[in-house]
C-alpha cells in the first residue's frame, strides 16, 4: 500500500516550477495563445453587455413607451448573442487544437524517452505505472491545456467585466453587493482544503484498485485453478468499498459548497433588492439599473462555481505533471559515446576481457569473465540457473553496461559504438517470445523497409515456420492477437526465429531458443541452425545439452565465473561440472523414457 501512496502523493495545488516547465510546451504555439487570450477577453465581456442593454431598454425605451427603440435594443441583444456564439466557437476550436497539439508533442516525447531507458529502469518499475504516465496523466494535462487554463482566464475576465459594469452603473450598489465576498472567499478556501485532502484519498484508493485489478486479471488462471474466486472477491470488495467511501466524502464537500454559494448568491440578491429597491422608491436609482444588477449578481456567482471545478483540474494536472517530469528526468540510460566509432563491416569476432557485471551495486553476477569467439564459430554457454548465461547476452547487446573490463567486437570496444549501429549486426532469439498485435508478416519484418515479403517467406521457410503458416486462413497476413494468444508456444518460437534470421545478422544469439518447443519443432530448428550458422558467429544458450554437442566450443558457467571451456568430448573427459550436468540430464531422460 505504501508504494501506491508514494506514487499518488500530491504536491502543491499550484506549483510555479512545474507550471513553468509545462508552459515550455506551449511556446511553439504562441500565436494560438495570443488568439485565445483576445477571444477570451471578447467572449468574457459580451455577457456583461447584455444587462447593460437590458437597463437601457427598461429606462430609456420601456419607461418612455418607445417601441422603435425597444426593437433596436432587442436586435442588438440578438446580435450580441450570435456574435458571442461565433467567438465562443473560435475560442473552443483554437484552444482545443492547441491542447491536442501540446499533448501530442508530450506523448511523443514521453514514448521516445521511455524507449531510450535502460532495462534497469523496467526491472524496477511496474508496467502499469509507465502506461498510466503516457495515458491517464497526459490526459489530465490535456484537460488543463484544452479547458482548464483557458477557462480559468475566461472566468476571471467575466468577473472583472462584471465589476467594471457594476461600478460604472452604480458604485454604491456595487459595494453593497460585494459585502458577501469575504464569506464567499472563506467558504471557497475551506472547500479547497477539504477537497484537496479528499482528492488525495480518492487517488490513493484508485491506485490500489487499479493495481489489484491488473495483478489479478494477469494471474486469473491461478485464481481459478485454486478456486480462490470468493476470497479474491472479498478482498476486491474491501478495496472497492474504501474507494467508494472516499468518493462519497468528496461528494459531501461539493454538496455543502454549492448550496453555500447559492445561499450567498441569494443574500446578494436580497441586499440588492433591499438597498436598490429603497433607492428606486426614493428616485435615486432606476428600475433598469436594479434589474441589471440582479442579472450581474446571477452572472457573478456562476464563474465562482466554475473556478472551484477548475481547481480540481489544476490539482490533478499538477500531480500528473509532477509524475510525468519525474519520468522524463530519469536518466537511467545506456549512454552512447559523444563521437561513436563507425562499424562499417562486422566479421563477428567477440572478446570478453576481465568483465565484471552487477544488476545491483557490488552484487556481481559476472566476475572477471574472459573468453574469445572467432568469426564464424558456434559457441554454446551452459550452466545452472543463475550462473550468468543470460547476463552475458544482456551486456553483449548493451541492454546493460558493465562495471569493469571490456567487451570487443572485431577489436572495437562496444562502448565506443552507437547502440543502434551495434544492434544492426546482432539478432537475438529469447526464451520468452513476444509477438506484437499485427500479422505474421509484420511480426517477422517488424515493419523494416529493408525486409521484403520474399525475405520474410524465405526466413520462415528456412526455420520451418512456413509449413504451419501456409495452413493458416490468411497465411502470412494472418492476424496475430495480443502476445500471440492464438498460436502455440512452438509456433511463436519459430516466428521469433524467422524474425531474427530475416535481419541477416553477422552475430546470432539463441537464448534457450528451443527450450519451449516439442521434439519435432526442435528438429526443424536444429536443421535450420546447421544451414544458417555457416559464416556467422553464433552464441547458443541451452539447458538441453544434446542440442549443443556439435558446437565449436562450450563455455561452462558457475556462479558468474567461467569454470570450463572446450568441445563436448573434451569437457566430458575432464569429469568436471559439464560432465555432472550431462550425467544428470542423461539420467532424467532415462527416467522419463516410457518403458
Amino acid at each position: 500500500m505504501s508504494d501506491h501512496h508514494d506514487d499518488e502523493v500530491l504536491g502543491k495545488a499550484y506549483d510555479s516550477v512545474l507550471m513553468k516547465r509545462l508552459l515550455g510546451y506551449v511556446k511553439p504555439y504562441r500565436k494560438h495563445v495570443v488568439l485565445a487570450i483576445i477571444l477570451n477577453l471578447i467572449v468574457a465581456g459580451l455577457p456583461a453587455v447584455r444587462p447593460l442593454l437590458t437597463q437601457i431598454a427598461i429606462d430609456d425605451y420601456i419607461a418612455n413607451s418607445d417601441y422603435d427603440g425597444l426593437i433596436l435594443i432587442a436586435g442588438l441583444l440578438i446580435g450580441v448573442l450570435f456574435f458571442q456564439a461565433a467567438m465562443q466557437y473560435l475560442l473552443t476550436y483554437f484552444t482545443q487544437l492547441m491542447g491536442q497539439k501540446i499533448i501530442y508533442d508530450l506523448r511523443i516525447k514521453l514514448f521516445t524517452h521511455i524507449q531510450k531507458l535502460s532495462l534497469r529502469y523496467f526491472d524496477k518499475t511496474p508496467i502499469g505505472r509507465i502506461v498510466t504516465r503516457v495515458t491517464n496523466d497526459v490526459e489530465s494535462l490535456n484537460e488543463l491545456f484544452s479547458s482548464g487554463i483557458v477557462m480559468v482566464f475566461s472566468d476571471i475576465f467575466i468577473i472583472i467585466w462584471i465589476f467594471i459594469f457594476m461600478f460604472f452603473m452604480s458604485w454604491d450598489l456595487a459595494l453593497v453587493t460585494l459585502i458577501v465576498l469575504p464569506f464567499l472567499f472563506y467558504a471557497t478556501f475551506l472547500f479547497r482544503r477539504k477537497v484537496r485532502d479528499s482528492y488525495r484519498n480518492i487517488r490513493f484508493h484508485l491506485a490500489r484498485l487499479n493495481s489489484y485489478m491488473q495483478e489479478h486479471v494477469t494471474g486469473m488462471n491461478i485464481v481459478q485453478i485454486f478456486s480462490k474466486e470468493k476470497e479474491e472477491e472479498a478482498k476486491f470488495s474491501e478495496i472497492n468499498d474504501a474507494h467508494k467511501d472516499a468518493n462519497v466524502k468528496g461528494v459531501f464537500y461539493y454538496a455543502v459548497f454549492f448550496p453555500t454559494v447559492e445561499i450567498l448568491s441569494s443574500a446578494a440578491f436580497a441586499l440588492i433588492i433591499w438597498y436598490g429597491g429603497g433607492n428606486v422608491i426614493q428616485d435615486t436609482l432606476t428600475i433598469g439599473v436594479l434589474f441589471a444588477f440582479i442579472q450581474y449578481v446571477e452572472m457573478f456567482f456562476r464563474p465562482i462555481r466554475d473556478l472551484s471545478e477548475k481547481y480540481n483540474i489544476m490539482q490533478t494536472a499538477m500531480a500528473s505533471s509532477e509524475r510525468i517530469f519525474k519520468l522524463l528526468d530519469n536518466d537511467t540510460f545506456v549512454k552512447n559515446p559523444e563521437n561513436p566509432d563507425k562499424l562499417e563491416k562486422v566479421n563477428g569476432q567477440i572478446e570478453f576481457k576481465d568483465v565484471c557485471f552487477a544488476y545491483n551495486p557490488e552484487e556481481y553476477v559476472l566476475k572477471n569473465l574472459s573468453f574469445k569467439i572467432n568469426p564464424g564459430e558456434t559457441v554454446a554457454i551452459v550452466g545452472a540457473t543463475g550462473a550468468g548465461k543470460t547476463s552475458i547476452i544482456n551486456i553483449l547487446t548493451r541492454f546493460y553496461d558493465i562495471e569493469k573490463g571490456s567487451i570487443c567486437i572485431d577489436g572495437e570496444d562496444i562502448r565506443r559504438i552507437d547502440k543502434r549501429d551495434l544492434r544492426k549486426y546482432v539478432s537475438v532469439v529469447l526464451q520468452d517470445v513476444f509477438l506484437f498485435s499485427g500479422t505474421i508478416k509484420s511480426n517477422i519484418s517488424l515493419g523494416s523497409p529493408n525486409i521484403s515479403e520474399e525475405d520474410v517467406i524465405k526466413a520462415a521457410q528456412v526455420v520451418g515456420a512456413d509449413k504451419f503458416i501456409q495452413n493458416l486462413p490468411n497465411k502470412y497476413n494472418e492476424e496475430v492477437k495480443e502476445k500471440g494468444a492464438t498460436l502455440s508456444v512452438g509456433q511463436k518460437q519459430l516466428i521469433s526465429f524467422a524474425r531474427a534470421l530475416a535481419y541477416n545478422p553477422q552475430i546470432l544469439i539463441l537464448d534457450e531458443a528451443t527450450s519451449s518447443v516439442d521434439t519435432e519443432t526442435e528438429i526443424l530448428i536444429q536443421n535450420a541452425i546447421e544451414k544458417l550458422l555457416v559464416g556467422r558467429t553464433s552464441i547458443v544458450i541451452a539447458h538441453r545439452l544434446s542440442t549443443i554437442q556439435n558446437a565449436d566450443k562450450i563455455l561452462v558457467m558457475h556462479k558468474g565465473e567461467l569454470r570450463e571451456s572446450g568441445t563436448h568430448q573434451e569437457l566430458l573427459s575432464q569429469k568436471g561440472i559439464y560432465h555432472k550436468l550431462y550425467q544428470l540430464q542423461y539420467k532424467e531422460q532415462e527416467i522419463s523414457r516410457p518403458a
